[in-house]
């Protein structure tokens, strides 16, 4: 059973904090992929939100590949064979952009990543 909560003293957005914990739900394998989510009134209800913010976090998830909406048959984790990855590819897709049309060259590029990656930790 998928167990979200949002905590209102964070600086995070709650739609924030429901996206990460989706996430890291499908990471650890708490939620398979074509695992049926709850609907967004359901959720926003559940958690005392407003349904917007689930909707947003909902949307999002969707945008990245993570997860897919039926229409009526509701809203389900995405069956891409790694949709974390997919969302981290697109990244990279996005990044080389932005770098080639700063005419940042290669290895300047890699260091850039590098270097983020490392004062991520």
């Amino acid at each position: 059973m998928l167990s979200l909560n949002v905590d209102q003293t964070l600086p995070e957005p709650p739609y924030a904090q429901l996206r990460s914990q989706v996430v890291s739900a499908i990471s650890d394998g708490s939620l398979a992929p074509g695992a049926k989510l709850p609907t967004v009134r359901a959720l926003a209800d559940g958690l005392g939100l407003a349904p917007g913010t689930v909707a947003r976090a909902y949307k999002e998830l969707e945008a990245d590949g993570v997860i897919e909406t039926r229409g009526r048959a509701g809203t389900f984790v995405s069956f891409a064979e790694d949709p974390l990855r997919s969302q981290a590819q697109r990244a990279a897709v996005a990044y080389t952009a932005t770098v080639r049309s700063l005419g940042i060259d290669d290895d300047e590029a890699v260091r850039l990543v590098t270097d983020a990656l490392r004062a991520m930790r």
